[in-house]
């Protein structure tokens, strides 16, 4: 049980950090409110939604349990209003978005393998819905942004949630609660140590194109 509300505690602290991240991204579309509010929640919500919308479960639950959007959405209004503020530590909020990575993915990981009856056999799956969950979100911003995916471009981010997915399940042996910890642990990690060490992955190199 406190596992599950270690969790749930991260899970918030991901929603705000990804509405942050949409709201700042609005912002530098010169969007007005509305713009922030569907920005901050898109990028906070969409890759849950994405997620359950693929597995069946209706209403996503990230539309039917009220506290999800209304806090993404009232970080959303805050950011709108308080702009000028946010933008100042806009790099301060890369931490905790990379908290919310960790949370989202394990959260993803562990609704994917309550779809599996031999876990073993969907460990691929798994992945996948982990880093659905943990990056859909950004995706959706940045197209709505008219850009391309960030996490298609450049930094160490949906493929760490993926991995995640892995980590989940050869954790799983210990316990559903502490797979979801060790996952939000390593997946938060891996996250924050590309940061630093600039880490990105293999790309064409100009003449190569």
């Amino acid at each position: 049980m406190q596992a599950d509300v270690v969790v749930e505690i991260l899970n918030y602290v991901g929603i705000v950090a990804f509405a942050l991240s949409g709201a700042l991204k609005a912002g530098e579309k010169d969007m007005d409110i509305f713009g922030f509010a569907v920005l901050g929640f898109s990028t906070a919500l969409a890759g849950g939604i994405i997620r359950d919308v693929l597995l069946g479960r209706v209403p996503p639950v990230n539309i039917a349990y009220l506290p999800y959007p209304l806090t993404a959405l009232l970080t959303s209004i805050v950011a709108f209003y308080l702009y000028p503020y946010v933008k100042r530590f806009k790099d301060l909020v890369l931490y905790p978005d990379a908290v919310g990575l960790g949370a989202f993915a394990a959260i993803g990981a562990d609704i994917a393998a309550s779809y599996c009856q031999n876990i073993e056999d969907c460990w691929l799956t798994v992945m996948m819905i982990s880093s659905l969950t943990a990056a859909g979100g950004g995706v959706v911003r940045d197209i709505l942004s008219n850009e391309v995916p960030v996490i298609l471009r450049r930094e160490i981010y949906a493929t760490a949630a993926a991995l995640g997915g892995l980590v989940y399940i050869l954790s799983l042996p210990l316990g559903r609660g502490v797979a979801m910890l060790v996952t939000i642990v390593v997946v938060t990690s891996l996250r924050l140590i590309s940061l630093v060490k600039g880490w990105e992955l293999p790309r064409l190199k100009k003449h190569q194109v």
